[in-house]
């Protein structure tokens, strides 16, 4: 019986880069309906989180915040947030040393980052049992607003390269 669910959640479609620093890009209008069909889409397939680790990069911010009105309007309850620097410019090793530090009452948790990060972190954390056409997708990149489910049967301290089953992955 899976014990833990990680969803891994690509920031929705931004602002091309410009004038602002890349820290500071907002969501385009298109991502902001891309982020709130993701939190449906989490409310529908019963992965509401109890925990999220967000980058603080305004556009992961946003994708979050308009993904939890999604998710709120759905019936799902508030999770606890963690809005970390680390996860901007995160290795797969970040984001799982991130993921290792949940409390262990953490049934579902949600990163909300960025690509490349997001595709290496799900194709490196599977492991035995993964679905082999996700991982094949998964390790090509994934599109904004997109979002992979790894699961672990074990405690988040567990979660390494290998250790998690992977499972789905949608695209918006």
């Amino acid at each position: 019986m899976t014990s833990h669910r990680l969803v891994l959640l690509r920031h929705a479609k931004a602002e091309p880069a410009g004038v602002l620093p890349d820290h500071e890009r907002p969501l385009a209008l298109a991502g902001r309906r891309q982020a709130s069909a993701a939190g449906a889409a989490l409310a529908a397939a019963g992965l509401a989180p109890t925990h999220v680790l967000c980058s603080s990069a305004l556009r992961t911010r946003q994708t979050w915040e308009i993904a939890r009105t999604a998710l709120a309007a759905a019936g799902a309850p508030d999770a606890v947030v963690t809005v970390t620097d680390d996860l901007y410019d995160a290795t797969t090793g970040d984001l799982a040393a991130a993921v290792q530090a949940v409390p262990a009452d953490a049934t579902t948790v949600l990163v909300v980052g960025h690509e490349p990060t997001m595709s290496h972190a799900a194709a490196t954390l599977a492991g035995d049992g993964s679905d082999a056409e996700v991982l094949a997708r998964v390790q090509r990149g994934v599109p904004t607003a997109s979002w992979s489910v790894l699961e672990l049967d074990g405690g988040w301290d567990a979660t390494a390269p290998g250790a998690l089953r992977l499972v789905h992955l949608a695209t918006g």
